[in-house]
């Protein structure tokens, strides 16, 4: 592992770790110890196994979109991917290290850059149209409720929405307008080329020349000739989030609350959005106290900072361990085939 992935590892976990440290000391009281006695382990065990069912969801999503494009990856070459792929969206900024793992991991299971870029575009576009319409949604639901909310946390959202649409505004122009799209990126390519002066950009220029046609081809062939990749791909994505939304409403559950299905839905919608602000690696500290603020209206003080807890536990630091062990399997295989090439 580089030295710069394990400096943002402690980033994001110092950043998180602070964030419960304070939420915890300041929710704990008297009537904590009253709620820990009555959770129930089989709700944090069912938990557990959605996180794990949002994984096989994800994994589908990138096999049955490389297998519209005529491609065939192992099951077991995708959810390594989609785990790594977790692992560096932990510890990046807006989680946006991941996508070159997954393009990478396609790419190793005989996947054309071009085709892998394409898809992995894609599902980024998926998740960004999905929380988009699901957030514009929450924020209609929430109205009686916005003027409990930070105005910091309103902000982050519509900030986050807004990078969203103008990444997918982005994508529409480039598959309207492919050759104008390439000659505005190839001259930011060229600026940023002579700007640090190294034979890698220069061998990326080139590279990119030739990858982005393949890219636009594997694009359009989603929307015309691969819509079965484009269909599996929405119906995957829907199901991820629903898993991955259910957490939450689990875990509350398990601590013999009731789970105010409705709220805490529109809930984690609101903080899914938030987190995709590039502000802390894997949204740490920001995802925390995002949560606190939302669910103080539906959670008892005494509880609110076990509840985190428990959430970021599944949905964070499970991410990183789970992650890490893919990105080892990753590190293993590359290592063995660099020595079989000696």
């Amino acid at each position: 592992m580089k030295p710069s992935q394990k400096k943002w590892i402690w980033i994001s976990l110092a950043f998180s770790a602070l964030a419960l440290l304070i939420i915890i000391l300041s929710t704990i009281d008297e009537n904590t110890l009253d709620y820990l006695q009555k959770i129930n382990i089989w709700f944090l065990l069912a938990a557990i196994a959605l996180r794990f069912a949002s994984f096989t969801f994800l994994t589908l999503r990138l096999k049955l979109m490389a297998h519209s494009l005529g491609y065939h990856v192992s099951h077991l070459h995708c959810f390594n991917a989609v785990i790594a792929n977790l692992f560096m969206g932990a510890i990046t900024p807006g989680k946006t290290g991941g996508e070159p793992v997954r393009i990478h991991e396609l790419y190793k299971a005989g996947v054309q850059i071009g085709d892998a870029t394409a898809i992995v575009i894609l599902e980024r576009v998926f998740d960004a149209v999905i929380l988009v319409f699901l957030g514009i949604f929450s924020l209609t639901v929430l109205l009686d409720v916005m003027p409990s909310l930070s105005p910091a946390l309103v902000g982050f959202m519509l900030i986050a929405m807004g990078l969203m649409v103008f990444a997918i505004g982005i994508l529409v122009y480039a598959l309207y307008r492919p050759d104008s799209a390439k000659r505005i990126i190839m001259k930011a390519l060229f600026w940023f080329g002579t700007k640090i002066k190294r034979p890698l950009a220069d061998k990326s220029i080139t590279r990119f020349d030739t990858e982005f046609d393949t890219f636009c081809k594997s694009t359009i062939a989603f929307s015309k000739t691969s819509k079965n990749g484009l269909y599996t791909g929405v119906a995957c994505t829907a199901l991820f989030w629903l898993a991955e939304f259910s957490v939450a409403l689990v875990i509350l559950m398990g601590l013999g609350i009731a789970p105010y299905i409705s709220e805490s839905f529109l809930f984690q919608i609101v903080i899914a959005v938030i987190s995709m602000v590039p502000l802390t690696p894997g949204a740490a500290g920001v995802a925390e106290i995002s949560a606190t603020s939302l669910y103080a209206l539906i959670v008892p003080t005494s509880i609110l900072g076990v509840f985190v807890l428990l959430w970021r536990l599944i949905i964070f630091y499970f991410n990183i361990f789970a992650g890490f062990i893919g990105s080892m399997v990753i590190l293993r295989r590359e290592l063995n085939s660099s020595q079989k090439d000696v």
